[in-house]
């Protein structure tokens, strides 16, 4: 259930951008039980690494506080519409529903005519409409090699896996 709290939290925390070399501003909390567990802020150039996203990292930090991977049961709020990559990463740990403040277009807007020293661009429509493809149909071009080695250790990670449970 949406709390208005969360969400103003989660812009408070993009706020950082202003002051914090390498941070933009994109803040979220991860909320289990009515309380925070998780907090991130966009660390992309910070980290030199391009999955650093406000999300991605209180998903990180939610996990690491919580010790577990399994989010389930637990929302996220964002100071803005998540990206694929990090809709990715929400269904990956279970986020039960998502709460955000500006949205894709809007961001966008405020954005749009930064130069590529300022942020590195990334092309939301493609990544979107990427995301959504068969490996096959994606415009970037993908191969797959050496599928039988790589799928019998799948299967003997799995064995073993079952053999712990």
């Amino acid at each position: 259930m949406y709390n208005e709290t969360f969400l103003r939290r989660a812009i408070e925390i993009s706020t950082q951008a202003l002051d914090t070399p390498g941070t933009e501003p994109f803040g979220a909390v991860i909320v289990k039980d009515g309380k925070i567990v998780g907090e991130g802020i966009n660390r992309s150039v910070m980290n030199h690494d391009p999955t650093s996203h406000g999300e991605t990292e209180a998903i990180r930090d939610a996990c690491r506080n919580l010790e577990t991977v399994d989010l389930r049961g637990c929302d996220l709020y964002s100071s803005c519409e998540p990206c694929a990559l990090c809709v990715a990463a929400m269904n990956i740990a279970g986020i039960a529903a998502l709460y955000f403040a500006a949205d894709m277009a809007q961001a966008g807007d405020a954005i749009a005519d930064l130069p590529e020293a300022a942020r590195f661009p990334v092309d939301v429509e493609r990544l979107t409409h990427e995301c959504g493809l068969a490996v096959a149909d994606r415009i970037m071009p993908a191969e797959q090699h050496l599928d039988a080695e790589a799928t019998k250790i799948l299967h003997d990670w799995a064995c073993h896996a079952r053999s712990q449970a």
